[in-house]
């Protein structure tokens, strides 16, 4: 479970997230939306522990801060982050070291497998495309079998076989009890998948939404334009 109580985030006097309060339970996908500017990524970095803030986070009732709560969260950034000078295998080996796994080799050599990486395990991190790049950080994610897991435009610069393998990745992750946040643009990308949205305008979550109390006839698209482009916000 991932929550988020009363979160406020200032640079300065700028509020980029003002008193926003989420729960994402065990096995629920929450996508969050919003136009540019409207704290999405502020957000998604204060739940992962990169920012100080107001307020309070857990991941399954750990402080997000803690060394539990960061042994259960996977994190794959809207730019990924790989070491230039380590290959893909050593960047696998990293975070089974660094999450002290066991018998993890297996489990390692079938996600490189799934998402094309095999052939470029010697390859090192400022070798590779942003593309590649991205499909390293999925599969460096996927392998501390997480129990919460944040995607921050997970689809950009993934090929069609890579998104399609995110997506069942995903499927997967959610049938096996995982919590889990999309921040994401490509809205038609997770219309299948997503229990709640919230949508975010002005450093606030206008709208909170889960999936069966969507109005009939409505989907996500119809629900997120409605929020930012019609003639007021609705406060969660």
């Amino acid at each position: 479970m991932i929550e988020v109580r009363n979160l406020t985030k200032r640079y300065g006097k700028f509020i980029a997230n003002n008193n926003l309060s989420l729960t994402v339970k065990p096995g629920e996908l929450t996508v969050l939306l919003g136009p540019n500017g409207a704290g999405k990524s502020t957000l998604i970095k204060c739940i992962c522990g990169l920012l100080r803030f107001e307020g309070a986070i857990t991941i399954n009732g750990y402080d997000n801060r803690s060394k539990e709560a960061k042994q259960q969260l996977g994190y794959i950034p809207e730019m990924p982050a790989l070491y230039p000078m380590l290959t893909v295998q050593e960047h696998m080996e990293f975070i089974a070291r660094a999450y002290q796994l066991k018998d993890w080799k297996p489990q390692a050599s079938q996600l490189l497998r799934r998402f094309e990486l095999d052939d470029k395990q010697n390859k090192l991190g400022k070798e590779l495309s942003k593309g590649m790049q991205q499909k390293v950080s999925i599969c460096c994610a996927a392998l501390t079998n997480p129990r919460a897991v944040i995607f921050d435009e997970p689809l950009v610069g993934l090929d069609p076989h890579a998104i399609r393998e995110l997506k069942s990745l995903i499927a997967e992750l959610k049938k096996d009890g995982c919590a889990m946040i999309v921040s994401t643009h490509m809205i038609e990308s997770v219309e299948e998948n997503w229990d709640t949205t919230c949508i975010m305008t002005g450093g606030r979550i206008a709208r909170a939404c889960r999936r069966e109390d969507l109005d009939s006839g409505s989907d996500l698209e119809d629900l997120y334009f409605s929020i930012t482009e019609g003639s007021g916000e609705e406060k969660a």
